[in-house]
């Protein structure tokens, strides 16, 4: 991935605020921290979402929230894509993970869905060859019992670790869009919890 490569970000979730600080958001709650950078998200009906730009490493970049509920998540990106006139491995797309622990943020480049309704409509409208952060929520123990733990608040500690990590995930992303893939896995990877 070159250093020119990412010009959107995207974040998976659901709107309204009956969602809004789910573990099934954390991708939401990362964009509201980039657009601090200086833009201001504004509903697009035609593109099926919030839609915000910023300047992140001194690079323009467009950030979308779709609203259309997170299993048809692709249908807005597939119109945005199409409206920047942006291929799939111009795209980050930031998404809640089960197989993390909170506090655990890692990038990954393509790949399938592992069962993430988000991610499955987005390859679906879009194919599989785009970045993804994958944002550690932790698992609840049993598939049964996964529905019910996504859409519901994390408890107080699990939620301080998740947005520790969201910041370390913010300065990375910076370092993707400036110096690609392996460098800002790396320092990610790397990075030491604040």
């Amino acid at each position: 991935m070159s250093n020119t490569d990412i010009q959107a970000v995207v974040g998976l979730g659901n709107p309204g605020d009956k969602y809004e600080r789910t573990r099934h958001n954390v991708g939401f709650w990362l964009l509201d921290e980039l657009v601090r950078a200086g833009g201001t998200f504004k509903n697009d009906s035609k593109l099926m979402g919030e839609v915000a730009q910023v300047t992140l490493a001194g690079k323009t970049v467009r950030l979308l929230k779709p609203q259309t509920f997170m299993n048809e998540s692709g249908q807005s990106i597939r119109r945005f894509a199409d409206y920047f006139r942006l291929k799939p491995q111009q795209i980050l797309v930031c998404h809640d993970e089960l197989d993390l622990p909170p506090g655990v943020v890692r990038f990954k480049q393509g790949g399938g869905h592992g069962g993430h309704n988000g991610l499955r409509s987005t390859i679906q409208h879009c194919g599989a060859d785009f970045a993804r952060l994958r944002i550690g929520i932790g698992h609840p123990g049993h598939k049964d019992a996964v529905h019910g733990y996504v859409l519901h608040k994390p408890g107080r500690a699990d939620e301080d670790a998740i947005i520790k990590a969201l910041y370390e995930a913010e300065r990375s992303i910076g370092t993707l869009i400036q110096d690609g893939l392996q460098k800002a896995s790396t320092e990610l990877h790397t990075a030491t919890p604040r």
